[in-house]
């Protein structure tokens, strides 16, 4: 009963993994669709990382994930080669690089959201229908604006621009799609400060010195971060960006996950220790 128990939480782990990769493509897909119109003289190597930073993030966490899983649960202590420890420390290194620069990434991006300007739009969205003119739905949704759907984009004649496109937004529309641009760089923020923990929490775990204060003040900082990537989640689960919150919740969902693997190995050496200790006092 406890091996059939075992197994099921080990498939809907990687059931969890799997489906955050595929996110990857879920997030390739919105940003490469958007990109047609934010970057209409076509998409050039200095904007990749505004163009696709969800998708440049992700890639990198989940590469950053399953390295954790591979430390904090697959492999055993005899695994940790030389040349294992190099290549895990290597891919690290590169993955928090990228995690950086895809924070840059929704940073530059939320400055040139923040970059509109206003436009006259006396004679209402309708006087551009048909005319390659597109309206911002949400963060990296637009629609082309026709004669069919002018009347309902829009809710009033106070539109904005997005510098150096054709695209267009409402005064409230204008409103959410900022309010969703600083959520991504807070949350990009905090996933950093998490991942800067856990980082902490393996390292010291690996020599056995994760316990007391240190422990109590990590896990302290940790339930902070997470509230703050759940309200986050929330935040997207209200506007009704429901890509940004599924995967939003699969990320925490996989990250108890390794908080769990780091727990067990910290009782599985706790256990070892107090083995030891018990056949020294036999011995003796």
């Amino acid at each position: 009963m406890v091996a059939n128990q075992s197994k099921l939480f080990r498939l809907f782990k990687y059931t969890v993994y799997a489906l955050l990769t595929f996110n990857i493509f879920v997030f390739f897909d919105e940003e490469w669709a958007a990109s047609a119109y934010r970057f209409t003289n076509g998409v050039e190597p200095a904007d990749l990382i505004q163009g696709f930073a969800a998708t440049i993030d992700t890639a990198s966490w989940v590469v950053l994930l399953l390295i954790f899983e591979l430390e904090t649960y697959v492999l055993e202590d005899h695994h940790f080669t030389r040349p294992v420890s190099w290549l895990l420390q290597i891919v690290r290194i590169l993955c928090y690089c990228v995690i950086c620069y895809a924070f840059y990434g929704y940073l530059v991006k939320l400055l040139y959201l923040l970059d509109a300007t206003s436009f006259d739009a006396a004679a209402g969205l309708c006087a551009l229908a048909d005319q390659a003119w597109v309206y911002a739905v949400d963060l990296d949704e637009y629609l082309m604006i026709t004669a069919a759907n002018c009347d309902a984009l829009a809710t009033g004649n106070q539109l904005m621009r997005f510098n150096d496109t054709t695209a267009l937004v409402d005064a409230a529309g204008y409103r959410d799609i900022i309010r969703l641009g600083w959520v991504d760089v807070i949350n990009a923020g905090v996933w950093l400060g998490v991942v800067a923990l856990l980082e902490l929490d393996v390292q010291l775990q690996s020599r056995d010195k994760l316990h007391g204060t240190i422990q109590t003040v990590t896990n302290c900082c940790k339930y902070v971060l997470y509230s703050l990537l759940l309200l986050a989640a929330i935040y997207w689960g209200i506007k009704g960006d429901f890509v940004d919150f599924w995967d939003a919740f699969l990320w925490l969902v996989a990250f108890v996950f390794i908080e769990m693997n780091v727990m067990q190995w910290q009782k599985e050496d706790e256990a070892l220790s107090r083995d030891s200790g018990d056949t020294a006092n036999s011995i003796a």
